[in-house]
């Protein structure tokens, strides 16, 4: 970078840290247009922006003025035109122009990361959970460790917009914990009011899958930008749905239950005739339980807890061993049927995997199952074939999109009273 390119971003963050991190409750629909226009690119010229959006260039000049004013936006170096006239010089946005912390609450494991516009984790911190911490605890603890990740960092909080957490669901739409049948103390949690109190940033809570779609959308720029189910892999299964470019959270946040479908699409039945959680949407408890029904035998003496007798069944699997590998199938099958059914009711022609449990070591069988259910037994097969893709996001999902959940709320561009969106508290 130049000297006079390292000036122009000194202005540029000295704007925005003068204007404070609410500017970005964009003034216009056409501010967010153009944003997630430039955003989708990565680097495009002012002629290139009008051409896409349908805006004038009157406009969508007038507009970059003030990005780059308030230093969302930065300028790269000019290109010739292909006609004579003048050069153009593309926009791209400046990553460090804003960051948010994504905040993921697994009842095994807390993980708290700093990202900046890019999706590029500046720092990030984790923190086992045991299995006895209270809901007042987990706030302490939660509210300590964003606290120092912040100061590890360096990050300006002027540029900071907000904080974003991902939780198991269900949750209540003021993001408060509901029924967490694998950590019960944490029942009735009133997560964001109590973590905005103690880190005096606006927070929004989010399911894991939820949080997981969306930082998917954000970070995946065009090669996301259609509708697409994510699968998330944790502690259970969930998913995150993206429809018409924004995220579907339904009437109470809580739309993407996995379970049920997947027990709807198996059979499963309860006593009481409604649908029975099967035993593989819960993959981290399940999977080393079916192996060894398979005749797996664990030979690694440090596989003493739940997380690593997972890991080492996967490990398994990838070195070739015939009953790990049985495993693994079999709970890649039963997510797969899960998955028809997602593809049949919302007709979606892309499923992306991902989450903390979805390691490469599984990633192939994985892959190659769920991909044949969805193309071999939905009813419009025919005319939708159904891609089945990794996630970009890798074991970080949660907490990256825990944090793009910031980003999205503060720049996409949504229609006023849509049901879907939302705004973060101030």
């Amino acid at each position: 970078m130049s000297t006079d390119d390292q000036s122009g971003e000194k202005a540029g963050l000295t704007e925005l840290r003068r204007a404070g991190a609410n500017q970005y409750d964009l003034g216009s629909f056409n501010e967010a247009v153009i944003i997630e226009t430039i955003r989708l690119a990565g680097t495009i010229s002012r002629t290139e922006i009008s051409r896409r959006t349908g805006l004038t260039q009157q406009s969508v000049s007038r507009i970059l003025r003030i990005l780059l004013q308030q230093g969302l936006l930065v300028e790269e170096a000019q290109e010739r035109a292909e006609r004579l006239g003048k050069p153009r010089t593309p926009v791209r946005m400046r990553s460090n122009a804003a960051h948010a912390v994504g905040i993921h609450i697994d009842p095994e494991l807390l993980t708290v990361a700093v990202v900046d516009l890019d999706g590029t984790i500046v720092r990030r911190e984790t923190v086992d959970l045991a299995d006895d911490l209270d809901a007042g605890r987990l706030v302490d603890l939660t509210a300590a460790t964003v606290t120092a990740a912040l100061s590890i960092s360096q990050v300006d909080l002027d540029s900071m917009l907000g904080v974003g957490v991902a939780v198991p669901g269900p949750i209540d739409a003021d993001g408060s914990l509901l029924a967490l049948p694998l950590q019960p103390a944490w029942r009735g949690l009133k997560i964001r009011q109590l973590l905005q109190q103690k880190l005096n940033h606006p927070v929004l809570v989010e399911k894991d899958g939820t949080a997981a779609a969306i930082g998917e959308r954000w970070i995946g720029r065009s090669a996301r930008a259609r509708d697409f189910a994510y699968l998330y892999l944790g502690t259970g299964v969930g998913s995150g749905l993206i429809l018409n470019g924004s995220i579907y959270r339904g009437g109470t946040a809580n739309a993407g239950e996995f379970g049920q479908i997947a027990a709807l699409r198996m059979g499963e039945w309860d006593v009481e005739n409604g649908p029975r959680m099967v035993p593989e949407c819960n993959p981290t408890a399940s999977l080393p339980v079916i192996a060894a029904e398979y005749g797996y035998v664990e030979t690694d003496p440090s596989a003493t807890d739940e997380a690593k007798r997972y890991k080492a069944v996967c490990k398994a699997a990838a070195d070739g061993d015939e009953a790990a590998r049985k495993a693994v199938t079999q709970v890649a099958r039963v997510v797969g049927q899960g998955a028809v059914g997602l593809v049949d009711l919302l007709d979606i022609d892309l499923v992306v995997l991902g989450g903390p449990a979805f390691g490469k070591e599984i990633s192939e069988i994985f892959l190659a199952e769920i991909g044949r259910a969805v193309n071999a037994h939905p009813v419009a097969r025919e005319t939708r074939p159904v891609a089945v893709e990794e996630s970009m996001l890798q074991t970080d999902a949660a907490a990256v999109g825990a944090a793009s959940t910031i980003f999205h709320d503060a720049f996409t561009p949504r229609v006023s009273g849509s049901s879907q969106a939302r705004r973060l508290p101030k």
